[in-house]
């Protein structure tokens, strides 16, 4: 059955930033996807976690037909094998335009809406992007229908709302952004990162079958990210969703 108190939070609304964050966040953002200071440097390298897990069924077995979602600087292609089609969901144009990998890309579309509407996927990925997405459920239903059958919806996530996460946010990239701005962090965390993981994880099952989820750490609450593979989608529920959800 449908989680209609966790249905009834969607689409979220973005908290607005003050003016002081407004000035700083495009900066902000690119020196986060980019590793630019040191603390982003650090998270990147942990991040490569996420990225690691969600290539390993193509590493294993070979390149297949795949849709990221959230590609950002496409810091997700240097994990996967080439030799198949390969195409991305990233609205912002300055994040991959002169991206090394971007060759590499068959299709770019800004929003998920745009993926045509026969196309199929063997895999759909998203790396740290989940969290951001205010009207989750729509995107999860479009998700379920341009699998091909058999394929799987492969997520990363942080595992925001969790202790550990919490703890590891304000230790480095928090206070490295309070010694530079002067500002709290947690106000930009509470603008971008709209969806907790047990929001996420919970969304995924609802539609699913079939989820197997892993974590990096000691069980959720004391982890830094999640892994989620999702498979057999549930055509019902992405009908509804679709339609309940429509812009």
């Amino acid at each position: 059955m449908p989680n209609e108190p966790l249905l009834a939070r969607y689409p979220k609304t973005r908290p607005e930033l003050p003016p002081r964050f407004r000035e700083i966040y495009a900066a902000q953002y690119l020196d986060n996807r980019q590793g630019a200071t040191t603390a982003a440097s650090a998270a990147q390298r942990l991040e490569r976690w996420m990225h690691i897990r969600v290539a390993e069924d193509v590493r294993a077995v070979g390149p297949a037909a795949t849709l990221e979602i959230g590609a950002g600087t496409l810091n997700q292609l240097p994990f996967e094998p080439p030799g198949a089609a390969y195409d991305v969901v990233e609205p912002f144009e300055a994040l991959y335009r002169d991206a090394p990998q971007r060759g590499r890309i068959r299709d770019v579309f800004a929003d998920i809406a745009e993926v045509p509407a026969d196309r199929r996927y063997a895999r759909i990925t998203s790396i740290a992007a989940f969290e951001h997405v205010a009207d989750l459920p729509a995107l999860l239903a479009r998700c379920a229908t341009l699998l091909e059958e058999g394929g799987a919806l492969r997520v990363a996530i942080p595992s925001e709302g969790g202790l550990l996460w919490k703890i590891g946010w304000m230790a480095t990239t928090g206070l490295e952004f309070r010694l530079r701005h002067g500002l709290d962090y947690g106000i930009l965390m509470r603008h971008e990162h709209l969806n907790t993981a047990a929001e996420i994880e919970a969304l995924i099952a609802d539609l699913f079958a079939r989820v197997e989820v892993r974590a990096l750490g000691v069980g959720r609450q004391l982890s830094l990210y999640r892994f989620i593979v999702a498979r057999e989608p549930r055509p019902g529920v992405a009908a509804d969703w679709s339609q309940r959800f429509a812009a």
